[in-house]
């Protein structure tokens, strides 16, 4: 069997698991204090006692809510086929109590393979769910809704004795209860389950459970004993620990962890067959997207001036406006005698420019720019907020004779030039000079 054909199916065996949430959840939902055991815990109870209840669960987004109440459906659905009936709103579709009465109903229809009305009014339709949960209170059926916004008139109709259903609410709002209206909020039973980022631990058991190839598969044992040592290899690695706690430190989800993994999978070369060390900082630097760097890789003549802003910076030169930059370095002009005749006889532009032409004599760049190319490359640094006005007054002023500074350090200026791609030489040496 050839290399090429187990690293495909590596391939597609990993990026399937990333894409099933029952699969990435699953370990997560071992422990007795997760999210997944409280949960089916509530609602197994409603469902085995024949009570009403109300529940919320809150975490910023990707960080798993929607995927464990799958999990836990999926796994009560199973346990109680004939005792339990779901009704999925979005608060975003559903956003007005009309709407979201009518799919209540037409969703309950379904499920019961009744005749759904389209033309119902919203009285009908509520007096229809009032009796389909009296119903099924009768036949000990318990009907759960999720991710609702409007919440009064259902949580009035489950005060009855004969009715028996579970509303479970999905928010990123930590926050969410408080925003109820107050005659919905005594109704609501305050039961809330909050979404943390998941422990070191969890964050090492779930790269293990994604990425580790299973033993007793298809794949060769040779490549499968080699594939899961080099991922224990490098998820015991300071750099990865290191890259792993810098990313997380931006977006601790599991959602964003995923992405992270896929990237990182995804650049997998199908001729070694192995993730890499390298595959998981190409991950990390597609995914850290830095508007400041992607700016400094523009066009070469806004790189030549920002670069002898930061120059005039280093000089303790705290104003500068863009004529005061042009003079300054004289880089533009070094072949127009008529700029060196006119500045020749001003010493500090005069031992500023040989400074340049050093420099500028060593690389022998064919850069050279007229001062309204120059000008249009000033202002688009401005538009795109590298640099910006020092101060509002002097706003009668034209713009090339406003003090300007910069928005960008010199580190993020170094990192900027030396990943662009067509960065001149010479622009590298005026910054490290």
């Amino acid at each position: 069997m050839s290399k090429e054909c187990p690293a495909k199916k590596s391939l597609t065996l990993i990026r399937g698991r990333l894409c099933d949430h029952t699969f990435v959840f699953r370990p997560l939902s071992v422990s007795s204090d997760s999210n997944y055991s409280k949960l089916k815990f509530i609602v197994s109870t409603s469902i085995t006692e024949g009570c009403n209840n109300s529940i919320l669960l809150l975490g910023p987004r990707g960080s798993g809510k929607a995927a464990v109440l799958d999990l836990v459906v999926g796994d009560l659905l199973e346990e109680y086929p004939d005792s339990i009936t779901v009704i999925r709103l979005n608060g975003l579709l559903h956003c007005d109590d009309n709407c979201a009465f009518k799919e209540i109903a037409r969703q309950l229809c379904m499920e019961h393979h009744l005749l759904f009305s389209k033309m119902a009014s919203f009285d009908e339709n509520s007096q229809f769910i009032i009796a389909m949960l009296r119903e099924c209170g009768l036949a000990h059926k318990t009907i759960i809704f999720g991710k609702q916004r409007l919440l009064y008139s259902l949580l009035d109709a489950m005060q009855s004795v004969t009715s028996q259903a579970v509303v479970i609410g999905i928010s990123s709002r930590l926050d969410a209860d408080q925003l109820l209206e107050k005659r919905v909020r005594p109704r609501f039973s305050h039961r809330k389950i909050l979404f943390l980022p998941p422990s070191g631990e969890e964050v090492d058991s779930l790269l293990h459970h994604l990425l580790s190839l299973p033993a007793d598969s298809s794949f060769p044992s040779g490549y499968v004993a080699q594939f899961n040592e080099k991922i224990k290899s490098i998820t015991s690695d300071t750099r990865f620990k290191d890259m792993l706690s810098t990313f997380l430190n931006a977006n601790s989800t599991v959602n964003s962890l995923l992405k992270f993994i896929f990237r990182a999978v995804s650049s997998m070369t199908l001729e070694s067959g192995l993730l890499s060390l390298e595959n998981f900082k190409a991950a990390l630097s597609s995914m850290q997207r830095q508007p400041k760097l992607e700016a400094v890789r523009g066009i070469i003549s806004q790189l030549y001036l920002v670069v002898c802003m930061r120059r005039l910076e280093v000089k303790e030169q705290s104003s500068y406006n863009f004529i005061s930059v042009m003079k300054g370095t004289l880089l533009f002009w070094l072949k127009k005698k008529c700029w060196l005749r006119h500045y020749e006889n001003d010493l500090g532009y005069h031992s500023c420019f040989l400074e340049y032409k050093t420099i500028h004599d060593s690389f022998q760049t064919s850069d050279y720019y007229a001062q309204n190319v120059c000008l249009r490359a000033f202002e688009h640094l401005r538009e795109r907020e590298v640099i910006c006005y020092a101060e509002i007054r002097g706003q009668s002023q034209t713009g090339e004779y406003r003090p300007m500074e910069l928005l960008i350090s010199a580190s993020e200026l170094h990192q900027g030039m030396r990943s662009h791609a067509c960065c001149p030489a010479i622009l590298l040496k005026l910054l490290d000079h």
